[in-house]
């Protein structure tokens, strides 16, 4: 059976009898005109949104519908992560083909719903519509943080430390050998598949003050450092043989003849965190990485000077650009 054919009371019917329940923090949840929530005392409301259009941000020729609804929420909390806010509530809007098969829809909303669960939300709205053109899944995640702990991206320093959790380039990598049909990378393959949120990396920074800054790497390294830059007024230095490469997908790259470092300098879809360090903060940086294991790894300092430069084998090339929609299409 096709979404077209159970329609759309049906559709948001199941979603509300399936997702799982919330807290009493919702008052109205799924069903309503809108939701109605009590939101949390003394803290700043945090919100983001992003929508991703099969054939853009992902395949389902490539993906299980399970996988899409995990990644559409993924990368909503990565943003949160960035600003170190806690996750509370998301919407879901769904823009579906005619086709659509009913056990894709309740697989990809099964497992949206788990994934906010697992993250400390719940799903208590959105919308479902209809289209001639490709599945679009939109998420908007609301999420709550201490004025104390927010990070943003326009308070680092010049001086500060660029620090970055995880490695880079294995998501990209990954969807190459999705597309090629050459999964000799279990690794790099989940990293696209199933990108994990730096919540509890960015909760511990905020929360010991080791971090002054943050910026999520959902367009990749070299755009994270270029935006963080611009937002703070600072140049960067970062240096290439303290960046930490996947191996899987440094090596897939090398195989195809192309250079590992620039691939995951420009590579999107990792979905690490790049922190901006004062100088003096290395006791609050320590206590700080007791309270997760993900590696963290310091890459490069910002700087007074503007320019963007990439200090490799004794010298100083400029930062290569990053991904950026329409520019990069």
């Amino acid at each position: 059976m096709t979404v077209g054919e159970r329609g759309e009371h049906a559709l948001i019917e199941w979603l509300r009898r399936h997702l799982p329940a919330p807290g009493p923090d919702v008052i109205v949840g799924i069903g309503d005109d809108a939701a109605v929530l009590r939101a949390p005392r003394n803290a700043f409301l945090v919100q983001t949104t992003d929508a991703l259009v099969d054939g853009v941000h992902f395949s389902s020729r490539l993906m299980t519908p399970d996988a899409i609804g995990r990644r559409a929420v993924a990368v909503n909390l990565s943003d949160l992560a960035a600003m170190a806010a806690r996750p509370d509530w998301l919407l879901l809007s769904l823009v579906l083909p005619d086709h659509f098969p009913v056990a894709s829809f309740e697989a990809l909303v099964a497992a949206a719903g788990e994934a906010a669960h697992a993250a400390g939300a719940f799903i208590v709205g959105g919308n479902i519509t209809r289209t001639s053109g490709p599945l679009v899944v939109d998420v908007t995640v609301t999420g709550h943080v201490r004025p104390r702990r927010l990070l943003r991206r326009d308070t680092a320093r010049a001086g500060d430390e660029l620090w970055l959790t995880g490695s880079i380039g294995g998501a990209a990598a990954g969807l190459a050998m999705l597309e090629a049909g050459d999964l000799r990378d279990e690794a790099c393959v989940t990293r696209y598949v199933a990108p994990v949120p730096r919540l509890r990396e960015a909760w511990a920074m905020a929360r010991d003050g080791a971090a002054r800054a943050a910026i999520d790497l959902s367009d990749g390294l070299a755009d994270a450092v270029r935006q963080l830059a611009a937002a703070s007024g600072t140049g960067a230095r970062l240096d290439a043989a303290a960046l930490p490469l996947e191996p899987g997908g440094a090596a897939w790259q090398r195989s195809r003849g192309r250079d590992a470092l620039h691939e995951a300098l420009h590579a999107s879809d990792d979905y690490e965190l790049l922190f901006a360090v004062g100088p003096k903060a290395g006791g609050r940086l320590r206590a700080a990485r007791k309270s997760f294991g993900t590696p963290l790894t310091r890459i490069g300092v910002l700087t007074p000077a503007p320019a963007l430069v990439l200090q490799q084998d004794g010298l100083d090339t400029p930062l290569p650009a990053g991904f950026e929609h329409f520019v990069s299409a």
